[in-house]
């Protein structure tokens, strides 16, 4: 699963979207949880990690602090200890992704070595469709067999790419730039989605070819100026089988930050 938390689930001293989210986070149980924008949660001895980690069963694989930004933004990666063991884990790309980029080697419980994945945590730049680009290609390895890992993986994140074209119009003209390909003129093209197109060339799947199903968008409700339905936020596999892949659409969901959650559901046990 992964979440974008906007903010941290803050909004000043007001936690109550926070608390809300934990409520979901225990309703879904994730066995492996994605949590882009833990805004501040390196406060207090990083409470707010350990007290979600404890509600939910969950302990952290890492939470790193976001490269560009006045350093209170991080993304976290968290997984089932009674599901899976933590075999070892890696910050790839570090002083190169605006965000973070977290790599886990995970192992299912009374499984041998031959059942290990990995499981990668992200969140790509807002910025522009280049900076995502560059950080897409951290990722492309694992699109396929690659000497030293094993050959399954789970990518997890708010990739901030939009999954379709859309009526610009519905968008601010100064937004344009984030999320549009910009020609050498300075003029825009159509959706800039090549961060997430070369993942897919380069091996990654998408779960909605798997399950034949289209989820619904991950943002579009939030912001007046923006309601463009969009999923930005993604989970691909590589050498795994999707049996769901969904996005999580409640009311209290809406209302506890700007993105849904990605819900997938994949085997990844030694039969699998």
């Amino acid at each position: 699963m992964s979440w974008n938390l906007y903010g941290g689930g803050l909004d000043g001293a007001d936690e109550s979207r926070r608390a809300l989210q934990t409520e979901i986070l225990a309703e879904l149980a994730p066995d492996i949880l994605c949590l882009p924008e833990c805004t501040r949660w390196d406060e207090e001895d990083e409470r707010r990690l350990w007290e979600t980690a404890d509600v939910l069963g969950l302990a952290p694989v890492s939470m790193v602090r976001s490269h560009v930004g006045d350093g209170r933004n991080f993304t976290a990666l968290l997984y089932r200890p009674s599901r899976l063991r933590l075999i070892g884990r890696r910050t790839l790309g570090s002083g190169v992704f605006h965000h973070a980029l977290i790599r886990a080697r995970l192992r299912p419980l009374e499984a041998g070595e031959e059942s290990d994945f990995l499981a990668f945590g992200t969140h790509f730049s807002y910025v522009d469709g280049d900076a995502r680009l560059r950080e897409a290609r951290w990722l492309t390895d694992y699109g396929g067999v690659f000497p030293g890992v094993p050959p399954r993986a789970i990518l997890l994140g708010d990739l901030n790419t939009p999954d379709r074209e859309t009526d610009w119009s519905l968008i601010p003209r100064n937004l344009h730039a984030r999320y549009r390909l910009c020609l050498p003129t300075g003029e825009f093209g159509g959706a800039d989605r090549r961060a997430v197109q070369v993942l897919l060339n380069s091996g990654w799947i998408d779960p909605e070819q798997q399950t034949g199903e289209k989820r619904a968008a991950t943002v579009g409700y939030f912001y007046p100026n923006e309601p463009v339905p969009w999923s930005l936020d993604y989970a691909l596999l590589s050498g795994l089988k999707a049996s769901a892949y969904r996005t999580y659409v409640t009311s209290a969901a809406k209302a506890a930050s700007d993105h849904l959650p990605v819900v997938l559901d994949t085997e990844v046990g030694p039969n699998a």
